[in-house]
């Protein structure tokens, strides 16, 4: 091989590194382009923030007697120093016609207690006008013995005659029969026997948060 055929083959090997080279750079560009563009994030992809879902109104209870009257003809209060049923106007009422021996008037004690605790700091008031069935259930201090042993810690209205419980009771009578009146002495509830315990509560809990 002479001279001039050695540098010729010289020159093609180190022309063909440099191409080698090249083409190593480009692909590390690629590489590392690619490495770089990363893909959206999903905050990149999501729209707006969905706006809030709003809660459905609650509905207030409806009125069901505008004037259910008055107690009138007591023979006197228990636990209580008011005299008179206008004492506990501008509150939420529960008026409960009972009688202490009546088995189906004893169910509802626990919800009424249970209620009377949560909410009578609030403005709660539940007045339970007693109107005997038997000659037995007159004596004010059975009953207030069996208000003791029960439980029974609101005001108590002695009805001994029934006089009211006939007036709010028109046509057939029941105990126990359960009213609910708003602030302004609208009837909003009115239940005969036991249960409905949680159409009770959420009326009350309504009128008291609420108001009429």
């Amino acid at each position: 091989m002479n001279r001039g055929q050695y540098i010729a083959i010289l020159l093609v090997i180190v022309a063909g590194g440099a191409l080698l080279a090249v083409n190593l750079l480009s692909n590390d560009d690629q590489t590392t382009a690619t490495q770089v563009s990363q893909p959206p994030t999903t905050a990149d992809t999501q729209g707006p923030d969905p706006a809030p879902i709003e809660a459905a109104p609650i509905e207030a209870p409806p009125i069901l007697d505008d004037s259910p009257g008055n107690l009138t003809d007591l023979d006197g209060w228990l636990q209580t120093d008011a005299t008179e049923f206008a004492a506990f106007d501008g509150q939420v009422r529960v008026v409960q016609f009972w009688t202490f021996s009546c088995i189906n008037c004893k169910r509802t004690l626990p919800n009424l207690i249970a209620l009377y605790e949560k909410f009578q700091p609030q403005g709660l008031e539940v007045i339970g006008v007693h109107s005997p069935e038997f000659d037995f259930e007159k004596d004010p201090l059975a009953i207030q013995k069996a208000a003791d042993e029960l439980g029974v810690v609101w005001p108590i209205a002695i009805d001994s005659n029934k006089t009211n419980f006939r007036s709010w009771q028109p046509g057939s009578r029941f105990w126990p029969r359960t009213f609910v009146l708003d602030q302004n002495g609208k009837v909003r509830f009115d239940h005969i026997g036991e249960g409905a315990y949680d159409e009770l509560n959420a009326t009350v809990e309504h009128l008291i948060e609420n108001g009429p």
